[in-house]
Protein backbone atom coordinates (compact mmCIF):
# COMPACT_ATOMS: atom_id res chain seq x y z
CA UNK A 1 0.00 0.00 0.00
CA UNK A 2 1.20 3.25 -1.33
CA UNK A 3 -0.63 5.59 1.20
CA UNK A 4 -2.11 5.36 4.54
CA UNK A 5 -5.35 5.47 2.72
CA UNK A 6 -4.63 2.04 0.76
CA UNK A 7 -3.63 1.30 -2.65
CA UNK A 8 -5.64 1.51 -6.15
CA UNK A 9 -5.53 -0.59 -8.75
CA UNK A 10 -7.01 -2.21 -12.10
CA UNK A 11 -6.78 -5.58 -12.25
CA UNK A 12 -7.89 -8.25 -15.05
CA UNK A 13 -8.90 -11.58 -13.10
CA UNK A 14 -9.28 -14.96 -15.09
CA UNK A 15 -8.38 -18.16 -13.75
CA UNK A 16 -8.52 -19.03 -9.53
CA UNK A 17 -4.96 -18.26 -8.26
CA UNK A 18 -5.85 -20.71 -4.85
CA UNK A 19 -7.69 -19.41 -1.53
CA UNK A 20 -5.54 -16.68 0.04
CA UNK A 21 -6.18 -14.29 2.51
CA UNK A 22 -4.54 -10.24 3.58
CA UNK A 23 -4.14 -8.82 6.63
CA UNK A 24 -5.51 -5.73 5.15
CA UNK A 25 -9.04 -4.98 3.75
CA UNK A 26 -9.13 -5.43 0.13
CA UNK A 27 -12.12 -3.91 -1.30
CA UNK A 28 -13.25 -5.05 -5.18
CA UNK A 29 -15.91 -3.45 -7.46
CA UNK A 30 -16.64 -4.65 -10.72
CA UNK A 31 -16.00 -2.70 -14.02
CA UNK A 32 -16.95 -5.04 -16.85
CA UNK A 33 -17.33 -9.10 -16.62
CA UNK A 34 -18.52 -11.33 -13.77
CA UNK A 35 -16.21 -12.43 -10.99
CA UNK A 36 -17.05 -15.34 -8.90
CA UNK A 37 -15.76 -14.90 -5.81
CA UNK A 38 -16.00 -16.96 -2.21
CA UNK A 39 -15.23 -15.56 0.84
CA UNK A 40 -15.01 -17.50 3.91
CA UNK A 41 -17.33 -20.01 2.42
CA UNK A 42 -19.69 -18.24 0.89
CA UNK A 43 -20.07 -17.34 -2.72
CA UNK A 44 -20.97 -14.35 -4.61
CA UNK A 45 -20.88 -12.59 -8.12
CA UNK A 46 -19.47 -9.28 -9.05
CA UNK A 47 -21.19 -7.63 -11.73
CA UNK A 48 -20.46 -4.08 -13.33
CA UNK A 49 -21.33 -1.83 -9.95
CA UNK A 50 -21.72 -4.18 -7.47
CA UNK A 51 -18.49 -5.00 -5.51
CA UNK A 52 -17.18 -6.61 -1.91
CA UNK A 53 -15.52 -5.75 1.50
CA UNK A 54 -13.03 -8.58 2.54
CA UNK A 55 -11.97 -8.08 5.71
CA UNK A 56 -8.39 -8.65 6.66
CA UNK A 57 -7.98 -12.10 7.27
CA UNK A 58 -10.35 -13.90 5.38
CA UNK A 59 -9.47 -16.22 3.29
CA UNK A 60 -11.06 -15.74 -0.01
CA UNK A 61 -10.87 -17.39 -3.59
CA UNK A 62 -12.17 -16.04 -7.15
CA UNK A 63 -12.55 -17.07 -10.88
CA UNK A 64 -13.71 -15.44 -14.20
CA UNK A 65 -14.50 -17.81 -16.58
CA UNK A 66 -15.06 -15.10 -19.53
CA UNK A 67 -12.80 -12.25 -17.64
CA UNK A 68 -13.39 -10.07 -15.22
CA UNK A 69 -12.20 -6.15 -14.66
CA UNK A 70 -12.02 -4.72 -11.66
CA UNK A 71 -10.95 -1.81 -9.35
CA UNK A 72 -8.95 -3.00 -6.34
CA UNK A 73 -8.08 -1.59 -3.26
CA UNK A 74 -5.85 -2.56 -0.45
CA UNK A 75 -6.14 -0.68 2.56
CA UNK A 76 -5.78 -0.71 6.49
CA UNK A 77 -8.22 2.35 6.55
CA UNK A 78 -10.47 1.36 9.27
CA UNK A 79 -13.52 3.35 8.13
CA UNK A 80 -13.92 0.10 5.53
CA UNK A 81 -14.60 -2.45 8.68
CA UNK A 82 -18.05 -0.16 8.92
CA UNK A 83 -18.98 -0.48 5.56
CA UNK A 84 -21.94 -2.07 3.47
CA UNK A 85 -21.09 -5.28 1.76
CA UNK A 86 -22.42 -3.45 -1.35
CA UNK A 87 -21.87 0.43 -2.54
CA UNK A 88 -25.10 2.39 -1.14
CA UNK A 89 -24.99 4.59 -4.45
CA UNK A 90 -23.97 1.65 -7.19
CA UNK A 91 -24.57 4.26 -10.13
CA UNK A 92 -22.81 6.71 -8.74
CA UNK A 93 -19.84 4.30 -7.21
CA UNK A 94 -19.68 2.69 -10.66
CA UNK A 95 -18.69 6.03 -12.30
CA UNK A 96 -16.21 7.54 -10.21
CA UNK A 97 -14.47 3.80 -10.31
CA UNK A 98 -14.68 3.73 -14.43
CA UNK A 99 -13.08 7.33 -13.78
CA UNK A 100 -10.53 6.45 -11.28
CA UNK A 101 -9.46 3.23 -13.51
CA UNK A 102 -8.70 5.65 -16.38
CA UNK A 103 -6.56 8.15 -14.21
CA UNK A 104 -5.25 5.30 -13.25
CA UNK A 105 -3.09 5.03 -16.45
CA UNK A 106 -1.44 8.26 -16.08
CA UNK A 107 1.96 8.72 -13.60
CA UNK A 108 0.79 12.02 -12.51
CA UNK A 109 -2.58 11.79 -11.92
CA UNK A 110 -3.94 12.33 -8.23
CA UNK A 111 -5.98 9.32 -8.02
CA UNK A 112 -3.82 7.40 -6.18
CA UNK A 113 -3.59 9.82 -3.71
CA UNK A 114 -7.16 11.01 -3.48
CA UNK A 115 -9.33 7.95 -5.20
CA UNK A 116 -9.26 5.29 -1.68
CA UNK A 117 -11.11 8.15 0.42
CA UNK A 118 -12.99 9.31 -2.55
CA UNK A 119 -14.25 5.55 -2.62
CA UNK A 120 -14.93 4.97 0.64
CA UNK A 121 -17.43 8.06 0.63
CA UNK A 122 -19.21 6.60 -2.32
CA UNK A 123 -19.20 3.12 -0.93
CA UNK A 124 -21.01 4.41 2.38
CA UNK A 125 -23.05 7.19 0.99
CA UNK A 126 -26.31 7.04 1.62
CA UNK A 127 -29.17 8.04 -0.44
CA UNK A 128 -31.00 11.97 0.70
CA UNK A 129 -34.12 11.26 2.86
CA UNK A 130 -36.90 11.58 0.54
CA UNK A 131 -38.82 14.74 1.43
CA UNK A 132 -42.11 14.42 3.30
CA UNK A 133 -45.14 16.09 1.28
CA UNK A 134 -46.85 18.94 2.54
CA UNK A 135 -50.11 19.80 1.69
CA UNK A 136 -49.98 23.74 0.80
CA UNK A 137 -51.77 26.21 2.57
CA UNK A 138 -53.95 28.43 0.06
CA UNK A 139 -53.22 31.32 2.51
CA UNK A 140 -55.43 33.99 0.71
CA UNK A 141 -58.32 31.02 1.09
CA UNK A 142 -57.66 30.83 4.65
CA UNK A 143 -57.43 34.63 4.79
CA UNK A 144 -60.91 34.87 3.51
CA UNK A 145 -62.45 32.29 6.29
CA UNK A 146 -60.73 34.24 8.75
CA UNK A 147 -62.25 37.47 7.70
CA UNK A 148 -65.40 36.07 7.91
CA UNK A 149 -65.36 34.55 11.23
CA UNK A 150 -63.07 37.76 12.91
CA UNK A 151 -66.18 38.76 15.07
CA UNK A 152 -65.68 35.23 17.02
CA UNK A 153 -62.55 34.84 19.25
CA UNK A 154 -60.48 32.43 17.15
CA UNK A 155 -57.87 30.02 18.26
CA UNK A 156 -54.67 28.44 16.63
CA UNK A 157 -56.16 25.24 16.87
CA UNK A 158 -59.44 26.02 14.94
CA UNK A 159 -57.06 28.10 11.54
CA UNK A 160 -55.44 24.60 11.66
CA UNK A 161 -58.11 22.58 11.43
CA UNK A 162 -59.26 24.86 8.02
CA UNK A 163 -55.80 23.45 6.66
CA UNK A 164 -56.05 19.79 7.75
CA UNK A 165 -52.97 20.20 10.27
CA UNK A 166 -51.85 20.04 13.68
CA UNK A 167 -51.88 23.77 15.32
CA UNK A 168 -47.93 22.90 16.02
CA UNK A 169 -47.82 22.23 12.92
CA UNK A 170 -49.60 24.80 11.19
CA UNK A 171 -47.85 27.00 13.78
CA UNK A 172 -44.35 26.34 12.68
CA UNK A 173 -45.90 26.33 8.50
CA UNK A 174 -47.11 29.52 9.44
CA UNK A 175 -43.76 31.20 10.41
CA UNK A 176 -42.01 29.70 7.85
CA UNK A 177 -44.03 30.40 4.80
CA UNK A 178 -45.49 34.53 6.16
CA UNK A 179 -42.28 34.98 8.43
CA UNK A 180 -45.08 35.62 11.18
CA UNK A 181 -46.48 33.98 14.46
CA UNK A 182 -49.66 32.51 14.08
CA UNK A 183 -51.34 35.45 16.58
CA UNK A 184 -49.07 38.20 14.55
CA UNK A 185 -50.57 36.71 11.32
CA UNK A 186 -54.27 36.66 12.81
CA UNK A 187 -53.57 40.57 13.97
CA UNK A 188 -52.40 41.60 10.68
CA UNK A 189 -55.60 40.04 8.97
CA UNK A 190 -57.46 41.85 11.56
CA UNK A 191 -56.35 45.02 11.12
CA UNK A 192 -56.63 44.86 6.75
CA UNK A 193 -60.16 44.42 7.26
CA UNK A 194 -60.36 47.05 9.77
CA UNK A 195 -58.49 49.36 7.29
CA UNK A 196 -60.96 48.01 4.31
CA UNK A 197 -63.91 48.65 6.08
CA UNK A 198 -63.29 52.39 7.80
CA UNK A 199 -62.07 53.18 4.43
CA UNK A 200 -65.49 51.96 2.54
CA UNK A 201 -67.24 54.32 5.51
CA UNK A 202 -68.33 51.78 7.62
CA UNK A 203 -68.14 53.03 11.78
CA UNK A 204 -65.69 52.78 13.98
CA UNK A 205 -68.08 50.50 16.48
CA UNK A 206 -69.28 48.55 13.49
CA UNK A 207 -65.86 48.03 12.53
CA UNK A 208 -64.67 46.87 15.97
CA UNK A 209 -67.72 44.52 16.57
CA UNK A 210 -67.13 42.85 13.11
CA UNK A 211 -63.44 42.43 13.07
CA UNK A 212 -63.11 41.52 17.34
CA UNK A 213 -61.53 44.38 19.11
CA UNK A 214 -62.56 44.70 22.46
CA UNK A 215 -63.98 48.02 22.04
CA UNK A 216 -63.90 51.14 19.21
CA UNK A 217 -61.06 52.64 21.12
CA UNK A 218 -59.19 49.40 20.60
CA UNK A 219 -59.60 49.96 17.00
CA UNK A 220 -58.65 53.29 16.67
CA UNK A 221 -55.59 52.87 19.12
CA UNK A 222 -54.66 49.91 16.14
CA UNK A 223 -55.12 52.25 13.54
CA UNK A 224 -52.91 54.78 14.76
CA UNK A 225 -50.27 52.62 15.71
CA UNK A 226 -50.65 51.16 11.74
CA UNK A 227 -50.52 55.07 10.55
CA UNK A 228 -47.60 55.91 12.76
CA UNK A 229 -45.67 53.12 10.91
Amino acid sequence: MTTPQGSLSLRHYGASPGSHAHSHFQVLLGLDGVLELEVQGRGQRIGAGQGCVIAPGERHDFEARSGSRCLVLDTAQPGWAHCPAQPAQAAQTLALAHYLAQALQYPDSLAQHYGPMLLLDAWRATSPAPKRYERPIDWNQLAIWVQQHLHEPLSVAQLAQQVFLSPSRFAERCRRETGLSVMQWLRSQRLALAVQLRDGGTSVAETALRCGYQSPSALTAALRRLRLH
